[in-house]
């Protein structure tokens, strides 16, 4: 799809939003990034037991998209995906690189493109960065799982304050891992990252330049590791963990179940170890939260957020125990579903059901900047939605694994194929937590039909 389909739409958005954008004027964009998380923990997003204040307050000034997908079902896909905005490969300039050639100063603060985690957060490392992305870069190290403090291996009931014998860099149960830090916070790299980007923030004031200040949290990425303050916040008995129904998995293709499970972990045989995991995951995204508030208020106290675009989100979701699935490079909704918000000076706040995926970043900020959109994207830009929630420009999102398959998601319908064969159908309004595979059902034959049309003309694009 291309933006000529739109220009009627574009045209009343236009009209629509000249008045509204007299006074302000988008000079510059702040972009911040989580790391796997999903976004269904948040409290815009209906949450109500994680404490996510600055989020939350950003979602009241912005545009929440309530139905935003990524690309890519794992970190180096999906930031290599919205980076480029390319469905696969990295053809043409990066955004930072267009902008950067359009006049902007353009930095980076933690990861932005794939970076290991724990490896390259300990080793203080550029992970798969592209540098001529930015001006300036800046990495955030931290000791990850070696942080001193309270440790936990929760797939093998483990709890010790011993230093030694962690999971740590390529073990193979480093996601179970969570650290009640004995610190402060201020030696975890989110703390570090935060502090930074708020003085590039105050820097950037008087300059010149335009700037693309690019800032990517760690957490709520394995391990789990924060102050212990945050994590007094949820007592584990308090947590409920995710109802998985009698025989979830029996109508799932195989090719859709390998990986990480409670059962080949081991964690399923510590049912209040899953809500252990629950409650670290929250304990880290508040902790997250609260270092995205600082930059936040900092980009207001240097008088600098009415001519600041900001977009949050993730590169992708996570699993935590639902279909008794754990972390990511899964298509169901708790994966591929992401956090995405807006906000964008001149354009009221509100929220919307149109569909989005995360490569239509790189053509909106150019949009709203009025910067040129280079012939190498193939996202959407979101300006018509920012202008009026009701508006859309995509009937269906679309994710993809080069080894496992595709997927696509439409406003009523979900649907997988597999290279390996098997597919999976579910209808989204009344099975949203997918547990009842339509896919070989009779009744259904028209919607998998519908769906694979849907998924057929998104491959090919992928060819052009």
């Amino acid at each position: 799809m291309r933006m000529h389909r739109f220009l009627p739409i574009l045209l009343a958005v236009a009209l629509t939003a000249t008045s509204s954008h007299a006074e302000t004027e988008i000079k510059n964009v702040l972009f911040l990034i989580a790391d796997d998380l999903k976004a269904s923990v948040l409290g815009a997003y209906g949450d109500e037991k994680c404490e996510t204040p600055h989020i939350d307050a950003l979602a009241e000034r912005g545009m929440v998209f309530n139905r935003a997908y990524c690309q890519g079902t794992w970190c180096q896909p999906s930031r290599q995906s919205f980076m480029h905005s390319r469905y696969q490969g990295d053809g043409g300039p990066t955004l930072g690189q267009h902008l950067i050639t359009n006049g902007f100063y353009s930095a980076r603060v933690g990861k932005i493109f794939h970076m290991r985690v724990p490896g390259d957060i300990i080793d203080g490392t550029d992970g798969n960065d592209i540098p001529e992305t930015w001006t300036e870069r800046f990495n955030c190290r931290g000791q990850e799982a070696h942080t001193p403090g309270l440790y936990r291996l929760l797939n093998h009931n483990i709890e010790t304050r011993a230093p030694e014998n962690r999971q740590s860099t390529k073990m193979p149960f480093r996601m179970f891992a969570s650290i009640e830090s004995d610190g402060d916070g201020s030696e975890q790299p989110d703390w570090k990252a935060a502090e930074k980007t708020a003085e590039l923030l105050k820097q950037q004031k008087d300059s010149d330049k335009p700037f693309f200040i690019a800032t990517g949290f760690v957490r709520p990425h394995y391990p789990s590791v924060a102050p212990a303050s945050y994590f007094e916040k949820y007592p584990y008995s308090e947590i409920p963990i995710p109802s998985v129904p009698e025989g979830d998995l029996e109508d799932i293709p195989a090719a859709g179940k390998s990986g990480t499970t409670s059962q080949s972990s081991g964690i399923a045989e510590y049912p209040d170890n899953i809500r252990k995991m629950w409650a670290d995951y929250y304990a880290t995204v508040t902790f997250m939260d609260e270092q995205l508030g600082k930059v936040i208020a900092t980009l207001e106290e240097e008088g600098l957020r009415e001519s600041t675009l900001i977009i949050f989100t993730s590169d992708h979701g996570y699993h935590l125990g639902e279909h008794h699935f754990w972390q990511k490079s899964k298509f169901h909704e708790e994966v591929t579903r992401v956090p995405f918000i807006v906000s964008a000076p001149g354009f009221e706040s509100g929220r919307t059901m149109s569909l989005a995926e995360l490569m239509d970043i790189y053509p909106t900020v150019c949009d709203l900047l009025g910067v040129s959109i280079p012939k190498t994207v193939q996202g959407e830009s979101l300006r018509p939605v920012l202008a009026d929630s009701k508006v859309k420009v995509r009937d269906a999102a679309f994710s993809l694994d080069r080894k496992k398959g595709h997927a696509v998601r439409s406003s009523d319908w979900a649907f997988f194929q597999y290279t390996k064969g098997g597919e999976e159908l579910y209808d989204m309004k009344a099975d949203p937590g997918q547990f009842k595979n339509l896919a070989e059902d009779p009744g259904y034959a028209k919607e998998r039909e519908k769906m694979l049309g849907v998924l057929e003309r998104k491959k090919a694009f992928l060819k052009k």
